[in-house]
């Protein structure tokens, strides 16, 4: 769970978590800043790959454990915090899934529907194409539908999410490409097969 990619020093922004991480390294209580403030994304990322509510909210428990019985063990050499815990949620993802397949579980057709009901028609609307996008994104190989959750739900950097999935910067922006390019073709076609 300590796996860090070096960052050159001056070549990033400093890690705007460490003054936190730093306390939370002195005093457990601490910590409280950083699970209110990656509460939300985290368990947005969880519930985007897993699709459960349920499996989420264990999944995104078992992060927030793991982050806080390593903090000790965090340091500001590669990767920042945000990556960090983001790449111990993946590991609590991966075990999840590993589980599923083994238990041959089916998943990920929950998806939150719109409340209001000003515009019926428009609404349905709406709710179908988020569906079509569910399932397309559902179609995804692992690693393309991961960047596009990270990317675009969590507004990770092609960096971080690098540091995520312990890929290159450079092969997270391919597999981004790839992975829009793939989604378009599906949500073209209705959503029906993958593709290349």
């Amino acid at each position: 769970m300590t796996v860090e990619p070096r960052r050159a020093r001056g070549s990033e922004a400093p890690d705007p978590d460490l003054a936190d991480v730093r306390a939370a390294q002195r005093d457990r209580a601490a910590f409280g800043a950083l699970y209110r403030r990656y509460l939300d994304p985290v368990y947005g990322y969880c519930f985007y790959l897993l699709g459960d509510h349920h499996d989420a909210e264990d999944a995104t428990e078992r992060t927030f454990v793991a982050a806080l019985a390593a903090i000790d063990r965090y340091r500001d050499e590669g990767a920042t915090f945000r990556a960090w815990l983001f790449r111990i949620a993946h590991n609590q993802l991966a075990n999840t899934l590993r589980a599923r397949h083994r238990q041959h579980a089916t998943s990920l057709e929950a998806i939150a529907e719109p409340r209001s009901l000003a515009d019926p028609a428009g609404l349905l609307s709406l709710a179908e194409e988020a569906r079509g996008l569910r399932r397309a994104l559902d179609q995804l190989p692992d690693d393309r539908r991961q960047v596009v959750v990270l990317r675009f739900v969590d507004g990770l950097s092609a960096r971080e999410i690098g540091a995520v999935l312990g890929r290159s910067e450079g092969a997270v922006r391919v597999l981004q490409h790839r992975a829009l390019r793939q989604l378009a073709e599906m949500l073209a076609i209705g959503g029906h097969g993958p593709t290349v």
